[in-house]
């Protein structure tokens, strides 16, 4: 499976690679900025980022590129089939590497002390978790480009 991960890569279109490069820097920045990883006067943060906040947001930044450059020019692109784990992947990656006592969603749920407590501590498994959604779906997209399709058979 690694060999035609691989080699399905290097055949890859130059187009391609500028869609993984945009779109991972645009995921990045759009992630960053709300959550302060990038300092700037609209967002703050209550408590500091994490040592690996940075480090998770641009693996997960860099495989949301390559996966939603899988769907440029795509064989897979007419047989209706969609991987909604990258979605839900991204927003995971946000929820990760943001301020715990900052999202009001988790404040409404738990309250601050409930966030840093419980929420908080979770953190790094949401991360873990988005990276691996993502690989997965990167690599079942990457996987399957090549791969003979079956006809259904007439009953």
């Amino acid at each position: 499976m690694a060999s035609a991960f691989a080699s399905n890569l290097r055949a890859w279109p130059h187009r391609r690679w500028v869609v993984a490069a945009v779109v991972a820097a645009l995921a990045f920045v759009v992630v960053a900025i709300p959550t302060d990883l990038i300092p700037n006067p609209l967002f703050g943060r209550e408590i500091p980022p994490t040592w690996w906040s940075h480090a998770a947001l641009i693996i997960s930044s860099a495989l949301t590129g390559f996966l939603v450059a899988t769907y440029v020019a795509s064989p897979l692109a007419g047989t209706g089939t969609t991987n909604k784990s990258g979605v839900a992947a991204s927003v995971l990656a946000f929820f990760a590497v943001g301020c715990p006592v900052c999202n009001k969603l988790v404040l409404l749920a738990l309250g601050t002390s409930g966030a840093m407590t419980f929420f908080e501590p979770l953190q790094p498994l949401l991360a873990a978790l988005s990276i691996g959604l993502l690989l997965w779906a990167l690599l079942r997209r990457v996987s399957q480009e090549n791969a003979c399709r079956v006809p259904a058979a007439s009953v």
